[in-house]
């Protein structure tokens, strides 16, 4: 037993030397409190034994005494029996009371008992500075490898392309002018955004584009096309014109025009892109009553067009002025009573289709006129000509002869 005692003892200072001073301290002191509470319970318990020993005696004496006293007196044996019942009334009173005192000691040890085996050293609580360097430096490990591991694997480069938004183009036009890759990285898409809807917008027919990203994979490419506001006519040949001002090279089949349409009869890229500029500042409801445009310039006005309307009524316009003055046709139009012809070239003055017609057929026969009067002279001038021609001939055969007179003559005098 003393050398268990002694092994102990080694073991507790060895622990001791580990523990810091206050877990000694604090360790020290709950032995010794727990050393005098285990004292005070073991002199409780004398202190009971002791008093049960004298009450005891006690008992055992007062029933020799009563053995003693003489039976014959009935009156005696009954103070004595009363006398007896009232000490065993209160000697179990008092048993009773000592051990409830005892049994309220007992549970207070063993409360003491259980405090001390539960409470144990506190352990040394780590500086909150310490964790907050520890976390800087594991969360952005932690980051990188989730990234490279991510990277690493066929689920980073995964892409579940949709197109929304065509008409005139395909799903396949804009993918292409996307420049997306089947090898491209899916957080490549989501960090240059900007850069492939730059790259959808150069298909002429895109007039923005916007990316779209839903998890995991998923991207859905907005598009929205440019309107296109008339159709260039050449022959049979239709090819639309866009709102942007861009001519389509390519001729679209006379099934898939619509009912009604602006026709433009002329191709020049800088005279479209002016026209569709001054025709996106007319209402939509003027717009609607123009049916087509051709080129008609005068000596004044190299740029004049003239606008030929639902209604039959001809607008003559420059097209760079086209949006501030053509909007005065719908105050002029109420005050028409027949088709006629709007001149805005300079001011703005109208007359009806047959003085119109009037007045080409005067120009034709005036035009007819000139054309005779100019053949007329061409011929004089040929004829004038034609005369000269044949005086000089003439007049050269008769040099031709004289000369040839001369030389006989000359040839008998040598």
């Amino acid at each position: 037993m003393s050398k268990d005692k002694k092994n102990e003892g080694k073991e507790i200072l060895e622990e001791l030397k580990e523990l810091s001073e206050w877990q000694k301290r604090n360790q020290e002191y709950l032995k010794k409190k727990a050393e005098e509470e285990v004292a005070l319970a073991e002199e409780k318990e004398k202190e009971r034994q002791a008093r049960m020993g004298e009450e005891s005696e006690k008992s055992e004496d007062k029933e020799n005494q009563e053995s003693e006293v003489d039976p014959k007196d009935p009156e005696s044996a009954k103070e004595e029996s009363e006398e007896k019942v009232a000490s065993s009334d209160a000697d179990k009173e008092e048993e009773e009371k000592e051990e409830s005192t005892s049994k309220e000691g007992e549970e207070q040890d063993k409360k003491l008992a259980k405090k001390a085996t539960k409470e144990k050293p506190a352990k040394a609580k780590i500086p909150g500075l310490h964790i907050l360097r520890a976390l800087t430096i594991l969360f952005p490990s932690l980051l990188l490898l989730i990234v490279s591991a991510y990277l690493l694997s066929p689920y980073a480069t995964m892409k579940d392309i949709r197109v929304e938004g065509t008409v005139q183009t395909t799903a396949d036009d804009i993918r292409q002018a996307s420049g997306i890759q089947d090898s491209d990285y899916t957080i490549n898409l989501l960090l240059d955004k900007a850069k492939y809807e730059k790259q959808i917008k150069s298909n002429y027919w895109v007039e923005s584009a916007q990316l779209v990203y839903q998890f995991p994979t998923k991207f859905t490419i907005k598009v929205k096309e440019y309107d296109i506001v008339a159709y260039y006519v050449s022959g049979e040949s239709h090819y639309p014109i866009l709102s942007s001002g861009q001519l389509e090279t390519s001729a679209v089949s006379l099934v898939s025009l619509p009912e009604t349409y602006l026709s433009v009869f002329f191709n020049d890229s800088e005279q479209i892109k002016t026209f569709v500029s001054e025709l996106s500042q007319i209402s939509p409801e003027l717009k609607a009553a123009i049916q087509k445009v051709e080129l008609a310039p005068s000596k004044v006005t190299s740029d004049l067009i003239r606008l030929t309307m639902y209604d039959t009524d001809e607008v003559l316009v420059p097209l760079s002025e086209m949006s501030k003055k053509l909007p005065y046709y719908s105050k002029i139009k109420p005050q028409l009573s027949e088709p006629s012809v709007i001149d805005m070239e300079a001011g703005i003055y109208s007359y009806t289709v047959a003085d119109k017609l009037i007045m080409e057929a005067e120009e034709k026969a005036k035009k007819e006129a000139e054309e005779a009067e100019k053949k007329q002279k061409e011929e004089e001038k040929k004829r004038l000509e034609e005369q000269q021609n044949q005086l000089e001939e003439e007049k050269k055969k008769l040099e031709e002869e004289s000369n040839r007179n001369q030389t006989p003559q000359r040839s008998p005098r040598r």
